[in-house]
């Protein structure tokens, strides 16, 4: 089979197209033939070495959707032939491997190009919103990089469950996408001051749960956001890794959370299992529906990531095979 593989850190250049063993499904997994993949900002920094922990070489790819052409020893829960989606590493390739605990199967009536735009951008959503936030229903909500995959995957999570969301972009014509799916604040994090806007809107009273990704740049007016027993969760970094805050955030006792669902135990017990129950029915009535910017073929890995770099997308880049 064939693959994008990095030998070398670096630029784009560093992903080659090359012939790879094929891989085999040991005890648990199933091996599948992708048909789509998805793209995320992580894969940018895994190329480039600054993600941590990242060994050399590595197939590049974190999700993808496809049919399932061999399975492993103890796999009788799925059988050859089922379309299929999930996370795993190595999805920028003509085949990968899944741990069944990491698939989905697809309903009927979704697209292979649908369905790789999920698995990361919308489980890391539900584990923030769900398992970590706690989100009831009604609360208010402030998104911060609501374009992305993460973000605009959290807007319909938490507008199905009738919350009040502010949600904040670097462009205004990503914030006029975001309003067509409900978001009841826009914030152009790049000239304005979401604090000042979410404390008016809400008569002081701030958000219920915070989700922070940019990090550095903005965790200041996240913060100053929030509302009495407000929970900020913090899952990216995309604008500085070192942030302080003040201990006078304990005048509104405000829990900051943090997570990873690579490492969160409570995402394989708890929101693997959620989301399975909850959110595929969703999608499969079409209440909830994978935001899909571009689709590109796999041979454009190159311009995928250029797109990614640029923050011009809205929702996912989708590569084909």
């Amino acid at each position: 089979m064939k693959g994008f593989i990095v030998k070398e850190f670096g630029g784009p250049e560093n992903m080659l197209w090359e012939s790879l063993p094929m891989p085999e499904p040991q005890k648990g997994e199933v091996l599948v033939k992708v048909h789509a993949s998805g793209i995320n900002f992580a894969e940018t920094r895994m190329r480039a070495g600054t993600y941590s922990g990242q060994p050399l070489p590595f197939i590049m790819g974190m999700e993808g959707a496809g049919e399932i052409v061999a399975l492993g020893e103890g796999v009788s829960d799925y059988k050859v032939g089922e379309r299929v989606f999930g996370r795993a590493r190595g999805c920028h390739a003509e085949y990968v491997c899944f741990e069944t605990e990491h698939l989905f199967r697809m309903p009927d009536n979704m697209s292979f190009t649908d369905a790789a735009a999920i698995p990361v951008g919308w489980l890391t959503a539900w584990h923030a919103l769900y398992t970590v936030g706690q989100m009831q229903s009604k609360q208010r909500v402030l998104i911060e990089a609501v374009a992305g995959s993460v973000g605009s995957a959290a807007v319909q999570i938490a507008k199905q469950q009738d919350c009040w969301v502010a949600g904040t972009a670097s462009r205004d014509d990503k914030l006029q996408l975001a309003k067509k799916y409900g978001v009841d604040l826009l914030i152009n994090y790049k000239q304005q001051s979401a604090s000042k806007l979410i404390q008016a809107a809400t008569s002081e009273e701030g958000v219920n749960i915070g989700l922070m990704t940019i990090g550095e740049e903005t965790a200041q007016d996240m913060l100053d956001s929030m509302g009495m027993d407000g929970k900020v969760v913090m899952f990216g970094s995309t604008g500085g890794r070192d942030i302080t805050f003040n201990l006078v955030i304990g005048v509104k006792n405000l829990q900051l959370l943090s997570m990873s669902i690579s490492t969160s135990p409570a995402f394989f017990t708890h929101t693997m299992h959620d989301f399975r129950k909850r959110a595929i029915p969703l999608f499969a009535d079409g209440t909830f529906k994978a935001l899909v910017d571009t689709v590109l073929p796999i041979s454009e890995l190159t311009k995928a990531h250029q797109m990614i770099d640029d923050r011009k997308h809205f929702g996912k880049v989708i590569l084909t095979l």
